[in-house]
Parts: C-alpha cells; sequence; structure tokens
C-alpha cells in the first residue's frame, strides 16, 4: 500500500511526444492502480461526493465494488445514474464537484473518483458488457433534439423507463460537443464516445442524423404530425460570439467552434482527410476557457508557436487545472493581463498580427471575479498570422424561432424550470447549453436527466 493521504499518481504521455501526437494523453489506471486507489475511499456512511455529482452516482458503492476487484458490480452501480461515464471520467470538472466535496480531501488528497470511474467504463467496454434495455415498451413516443450529453441522458433515461425514443442530430455524426468540440487528445472518438453512444442505442434510442429541427421539420410538427407526446431539447450552444474589433473578419481569424469542429469532427488533422484547416506558424487564442485551451493545444500539435491571451490573470483562468497544467507542460505561452484591440491585416486581408493592451485587475464585477482594466500606454503588438476567439457560445435561435409558444430569455437561452425542465410550451422540455448558454457536459447530463424525470411525471399524468 502507497501513502493513503495521496493519489496513486496516473500515467500520461510524456509532454514533448504528446504535444506532436492527437492520441490521449492520459493513460488512466490499470486494474491493480485502480484497486489501490479505490481502497483510499473510507466509504463515509453521509457521502459528500454524491450530492457534489450533477447526476448522483453512488460512488462509494461504485468504488467499494472496484476495491473488491468487482468491476461489472461497480459498472452496473455507475450505469443506474449515468449513461456516459467513458465521456465523465475523462472531461468532468471533478475537482470543483464529487471529488472537491471529498472528506479524504481534507487532510490528503482527494480519491481519484474521475479516473475509477474512466477505469470501469473502460474496463465494461473493453470485456463487452453493455446496459441491459428494458423487459417491456409503453408505447409512447418521445423525441430529443440533439445527440449530446444531455440529450443522450434524457433518451437513455425515458428508455430504461419503457418510451420509445428517436433523437434528432442535426449534424452527420452523433454526440454533439463530444464529437465536434472536445479533441481526440482529451477524448477519443471511436473508442470513447461512439461506444458511449452505441450503448444508449442498446437501451432502445433510435438515432436519425442529418435532421435540423426547424429547418427538416418543426417541433409543433413533431407533436402535431408524427405523434411525439413530449419533446426534449438538448440543442447546445453553438453560435460563436466575437469581440467585435477591427480585423475580426480577416482571413485567419477562426471561431474555436469552427476550429475545433474542422480538427475533430472532419479530421483534418489526419492526411487521409481533405478537410482544410488552417496551420498557422504562430496562433493567439483569445480566451481561458476549457474551449481555449482545447484550441490552443489542437494549434499546437498542428505544428504552432501559440499564445493564449486572456485579459485577467491566472488565478480567474476559469479552466480545468488540469487544462491548463497540460498546456503549459506542452509549451503554450501564456499572455496573461492582456486584451486584443486590433487584429492587423496585410494587403491580402490575411492576419499579420494583433495589438494587445496590459491590463489590471480593479474591483470585483457582478461575477464577483476583480474587473480588468486597461494600462495607458502599454500597447503592444502580437506577432501571429492566426487568431482563434474563443469568448463563449450562445444557443442558435433556429428551433425557438420555429416553434409556437417558446419563450427565450435576452441571450436567445429557453426558458426552462430548474426542477423539471419544463419550458413555457406544454410537453416541450428543454436542458443544458440551450438553456444555460455554455457550461459543462456533466452539467448538461444532470438537466437532461431532470428533464427526462419531468416528462415521466407529465406523461404518467396525462
Amino acid at each position: 500500500m502507497g501513502d493513503v493521504l495521496k493519489k496513486v499518481p496516473v500515467r500520461e504521455q510524456a509532454p514533448k511526444v504528446r504535444a506532436t501526437n492527437f492520441d490521449e494523453v492520459c493513460l488512466g489506471y490499470n486494474k491493480e492502480e485502480a484497486m489501490e486507489e479505490a481502497s483510499r475511499c473510507i466509504n463515509c456512511k453521509n457521502a459528500k461526493c454524491i450530492t457534489g455529482c450533477p447526476v448522483n452516482i453512488n460512488i462509494p458503492g461504485f468504488i467499494a465494488q472496484v476495491k473488491e476487484g468487482n468491476f461489472e458490480e461497480a459498472y452496473k452501480v455507475i450505469s443506474e445514474s449515468s449513461a456516459l461515464p467513458a465521456i465523465c471520467g475523462r472531461v468532468c470538472p471533478q475537482e470543483s464537484q464529487c471529488e472537491g466535496k471529498c472528506i479524504r480531501g481534507i487532510k490528503g488528497e482527494a480519491v481519484s473518483i474521475g479516473k475509477l470511474e474512466r477505469f470501469v467504463a473502460d474496463w465494461a467496454r473493453e470485456n463487452g458488457i453493455k446496459p441491459t434495455a428494458p423487459e417491456a415498451k409503453n408505447g409512447r413516443k418521445v423525441a430529443v433534439i440533439g445527440s449530446g450529453p444531455s440529450g443522450l441522458t434524457c433518451a437513455g433515461d425515458l428508455a430504461k423507463l419503457g418510451y420509445d425514443v428517436t433523437i434528432f442530430e442535426a449534424l452527420h455524426e452523433p454526440g454533439g460537443v463530444l464529437v465536434y468540440g472536445i479533441p481526440e487528445f482529451r477524448l477519443p472518438k471511436l473508442d470513447v464516445v461512439a461506444k458511449e453512444v452505441e450503448n444508449v442505442k442498446a437501451l432502445g434510442v433510435k438515432i436519425e442524423t442529418n435532421v435540423i429541427i426547424g429547418r427538416s421539420i418543426t417541433i409543433d410538427e413533431l407533436m402535431d404530425e408524427e405523434g411525439f407526446e413530449a419533446v426534449f431539447i438538448g440543442s447546445g450552444a453553438g453560435l460563436p460570439m466575437f469581440m467585435g474589433i477591427p480585423g475580426e473578419t480577416a482571413k485567419g481569424v477562426f471561431s474555436a467552434n469552427e476550429y475545433l469542429t474542422r480538427n475533430n469532427l472532419m479530421k483534418a488533422f489526419r492526411e487521409d482527410y481533405d478537410t482544410p484547416i488552417v496551420r498557422g506558424k504562430k496562433v493567439a487564442v483569445v480566451g481561458g476557457g476549457n474551449v481555449a485551451m482545447d484550441a490552443a493545444r489542437t494549434a499546437l500539435r498542428l505544428g504552432a508557436e501559440v499564445h493564449i491571451v486572456y485579459r485577467r490573470s491566472e488565478a480567474e483562468l476559469p479552466a480545468r487545472v488540469e487544462e491548463v497544467h497540460h498546456a503549459k507542460e506542452e509549451g503554450i505561452i501564456f499572455d496573461l493581463l492582456t486584451n486584443p484591440k486590433e487584429i492587423l491585416v496585410d494587403e491580402n486581408d490575411a492576419v499579420k498580427g494583433m495589438t494587445c493592451i496590459r491590463m489590471e485587475l480593479g474591483e470585483p464585477d457582478a461575477s464577483g471575479r476583480r474587473r480588468p482594466v486597461e494600462v495607458p500606454g502599454s500597447e503592444f503588438t502580437l506577432d501571429v498570422d492566426t487568431v482563434i476567439m474563443s469568448l463563449g457560445t450562445s444557443p442558435n435561435p433556429l428551433i425557438s424561432s420555429t416553434t409556437i409558444g417558446l419563450d427565450t430569455n435576452k441571450r436567445k437561452c429557453i426558458i426552462a424550470e430548474e426542477e423539471t425542465g419544463k419550458t413555457s410550451k406544454e410537453g416541450v422540455y428543454a436542458g443544458g447549453d440551450a438553456v444555460t448558454g455554455a457550461a459543462t457536459v456533466i452539467l448538461a447530463m444532470g438537466a437532461g436527466k431532470t428533464a427526462a424525470k419531468g416528462i415521466h411525471e407529465f406523461l404518467s399524468n396525462k
């Protein structure tokens, strides 16, 4: 046994090696390491980690099974609450959720809950263990819009309750942000995402791709003509935001969304795909969230020198600590307390640099973070040929504008009750980024779960 106060370290590709490939950075635990890490859990009676999990996985329950080497049982425990454990084990911000509440973390390091969840899910996949479909169907049809984390979760939960569920996905491949947004080196598409989608289909869920709700068919038509008694909207937030500074329309300026979609969903990083992507020599990524880190680490792997340009200090970076750590290890340059003023453009409308200004932190703003203010006379030019804007996203208004009686707020987010996912239109529920604006995979899953419960109550009383 090692030191119970410390986590069993997890193996990773060396920074210099992984900076040149798109293989997964973190290699995960093997059987012995997982069992040793599981033995650090003290199996609290009042387990705070469960309340820290947006989908309320019975964490001590599954860890107790791992400790005994009962990996199939551990998978069953997780599957009661989560449809996407191999994904959550990789991309959840555990440090601020389950692991943030772990009692073990008070005097030492929290139990590595995320890495154990990943181990169990990977073990189940490698050993052909699948979730079991319900015995009987109740013959009632529910439509789910979007096959991202909230849609997959809602669909999976409803299928387990016997509903006949069809997911409608706008893109040609299911997975939503899991396939277009998160890079291969954090979340392998074929081995992990596609297999988790297959598990949801194994519960009896049907998925129709290339269907754009609002264009191909509307929500009203689904309900009035296609016989769907309820609809869940989990269409995410795919509309990128820009700064509105001069030069933003030049060639070589991208939204992080477009840049990552070309690379992740359309495989631009692979020689055997002909998806075009700009392989800049010097790239600036504007923003400090997880998506900014993903874009920066992708540009680095495509051969660029990469700068993260962020207007606050490191303490305010919204990205996960692990992502920032990995980016630094790989050689990404952080230009903190720096804000772009103008993108400089040459006679061919191509980027030839970016004028920035130094910032300092003033008084806290409405979000509680200290407001950045410009330092007069501190302008300088960053020598870059490509700029990626990663400033957040908002929901595409297509669905809300083509559905009669569906209320949205001024940010074009659909208004839905937090406890049930219920919207202003009877029988229509919503959750995830379409409601909150861009947030995390696990919060979207939590919203999908809540809405499945809300839909079940609504249809049971109908």
